[in-house]
């Protein structure tokens, strides 16, 4: 494997950190996420025409830059630096995988060419906080429990009534009236501004319950959106309810009763991708949580000289500077082998949380103000560990699946009790007592 960078990625990286640079600054962001629409919208546009962002992993002949998920992943750790808020994650590194993976011809030519470029954006909607194990992160997700498992909860599918009144679909579940969904999902990022979700819901009732994707509009009737207050507003999340609303299965009506499998197959291959992406974005953002603390301690005086100048310090610095690089190095070999992106996003969410929470520690009193600029990065990494984490579950289903946990051998079976010699007494029962 060549590691070395094209010079078509290093201009890429060149032109994003310089455009982010001049409009995403910290008080940029602050004021972004603010907004309605919880990023910069004109920013959002910037970046589709000058870069083509959003369509950097999307083929040509839909209109994207054709390059490949590495590419994204490498862009993206420019966005991670600055702590960019965009729909770029819910849409590139979750969506449209999933629409090119499951789409029919019609739905990806529909749907990719806007998404591309920019004018489209779109929203994965997991029931229940799952979205880690739906992907496939920190655990399997082919038992599709995680969707409600077709009893009460989660998101339901049924067919639509026909022209006639009644429900009719084939043995495949096919709707001649489309789809209809109800239930509710909470966390779904970016899903208060997306114009385009993708839901996780289950048809085929209890005895054939199976977990498909759907397309819903976002001017669908019966689609209820309220943004959530959450802890990262640079990652901002929306309560979706579905209330008797007309969706499109993604994959089209023949899809077959083993179509659930596909869509949890396809759920679970975006998840390697996004894993990532997510690596790439928490080492950039870690590597400028590190370069602000530095350029800090440099300045801040005490007793005479720079505290940058103490040896505690010092080493300090220089365990998370080890840390980093070695959670980049994780990051950029998993965008190039998006099979070993659980245990680099594990590295790197932990790189994360160590350099930003030492960020607020050697900046002393103001780094404690919640204001500050350091709890921006201290936020990040504490909402991205519960989302796609926790860092153990990351690193123990990966050891799973790469089968370095050997199942537990059963102990044997004790031996048989010899049986007494006989000696012509019959002994007495246990209940008894014998008089001495």
């Amino acid at each position: 494997m060549d590691a070395a960078f094209t010079a078509e990625q290093d201009e890429i990286r060149r032109t994003l950190r310089e455009i982010l640079g001049k409009r995403c600054g910290p008080d940029d962001v602050k004021a972004a996420v603010r907004t309605a629409a919880g990023h910069d919208r004109e920013l959002w546009r910037q970046l589709a025409r000058q870069l083509g962002l959003p369509g950097i992993a999307i083929a040509e002949e839909y209109g994207g830059v054709g390059c490949t998920p590495a590419d994204l992943a490498l862009a993206c750790e420019e966005t991670g630096r600055a702590l960019l808020p965009s729909p770029l994650l819910a849409t590139a590194a979750l969506c449209v995988p999933l629409i090119t993976a499951l789409g029919t011809a019609a739905q990806r030519s529909a749907l990719l060419p806007p998404l591309a470029a920019g004018d489209l954006t779109a929203a994965l909607a997991v029931p229940g906080p799952a979205l880690a194990t739906a992907l496939a992160l920190t655990g399997e997700n082919a038992a599709g429990e995680w969707a409600g498992g077709g009893r009460a909860g989660g998101v339901q599918a049924r067919p639509a009534p026909a022209s006639g009144g009644n429900a009719a679909g084939g043995a495949d579940g096919a709707a001649a009236g489309g789809w209809r969904l109800y239930g509710e999902v909470a966390q779904v990022l970016d899903g208060h501004s997306a114009s385009l979700l993708l839901v996780a819901a289950h048809a085929g009732g209890f005895a054939r319950s199976r977990t498909l994707l759907f397309l819903v509009r976002e001017d669908a009737p019966g689609l209820v959106r309220s943004r959530q207050s959450v802890l990262d507003e640079t990652r901002p999340q929306a309560k979706i309810q579905l209330r008797d609303t007309p969706a499109e299965l993604l994959g089209g009506d023949g899809v077959s009763e083993e179509g659930g499998g596909d869509a949890l197959r396809a759920l679970a291959a975006a998840g390697r991708t996004a894993s990532a992406v997510l690596a790439a974005e928490a080492v950039g953002a870690a590597g400028q949580a590190l370069a602000r603390t530095v350029e800090y301690v440099r300045q801040r005086e005490q007793f005479g000289r720079a505290i940058g100048s103490f040896q505690a310090v010092k080493h300090r610095l220089a365990d998370l500077y080890v840390q980093v690089q070695a959670a980049r190095s994780a990051a950029y070999y998993a965008a190039w082998d998006p099979d070993q992106g659980g245990l680099a996003l594990a590295q790197a969410l932990e790189a994360l949380r160590a350099t930003a929470g030492e960020a607020i520690q050697l900046h002393g009193g103001i780094g404690f103000t919640w204001e500050h600029d350091a709890h921006l990065y201290f936020k990040r990494a504490a909402a991205d560990d519960l989302l796609f984490g926790p860092v153990h579950r990351l690193r123990a289903h990966a050891a799973t699946r790469a089968g370095l946990f050997a199942p537990a051998t059963a102990p044997p079976p004790p031996p048989a009790t010899a049986p007494a010699p006989a000696t012509g007494v019959t002994p007495p029962p246990p209940s008894e007592k014998v008089a001495v």
